[in-house]
């Protein structure tokens, strides 16, 4: 892929950049929906990312799972009844506390989030290799500020044992509380 020669001052341009995101977030939501097309039949891109935030903390209490997804408990209910349906989550008792309920991922549920992820990580990586390795090297330079200017933390890495939730930051010490 060749190198770009850029006008004078576009690398100040706000503008440009945002464009620039702009289409690159297309590209990245083309990749998750392609990602999920073997399983949207069965879940949402809101019911995975409540499955991916499950696999991420494990058991966890209704109103700290729409906490952390931003959404308003009776929509987690809702999303939570759906994914117990298709089989992918379901309710147990709190141990500690016999009068709450934890939700949790079933193994399909854990086998859903990682097939997608492999999906979706595979994708990604065709691209980027498609790059060359100046370009590789800006795009992890350039990304890294970008997501540490929007206060997303780094993806894990290929060989971590749990998937990262996507898309959406997660503040990981809160979200082992519970």
């Amino acid at each position: 892929m060749p190198e770009r020669d850029y006008p004078a001052g576009a690398m100040d341009d706000v503008d440009a950049v945002t464009r620039a995101v702009l289409t690159a977030s297309r590209l990245l939501v083309a990749v998750s929906a392609r990602s999920l097309a073997e399983v949207e039949e069965r879940v949402t891109l809101p019911q995975f990312r409540m499955l991916v935030v499950l696999s991420t903390r494990g058991a966890t209490k209704l109103v700290m799972l729409a906490d952390l997804l931003q959404v308003a408990p009776s929509t987690a209910m809702r999303m939570v009844d759906r994914l117990i349906a298709t089989g992918l989550a379901d309710r147990q008792a709190n141990p500690a506390n016999r009068r709450e309920t934890l939700l949790r991922l079933t193994e399909e549920g854990r086998r859903t989030v990682e097939d997608v992820t492999a999906r979706r990580r595979a994708e990604i990586a065709s691209i980027v290799a498609r790059l060359t390795p100046t370009q590789r090297l800006a795009l992890i330079e350039a990304l890294a500020a970008f997501n540490e200017a929007g206060g997303e933390p780094l993806a894990r890495a290929l060989d971590d044992a749990e998937p990262h939730p996507l898309g959406w930051a997660v503040d990981l010490p809160l979200a082992r509380d519970a």
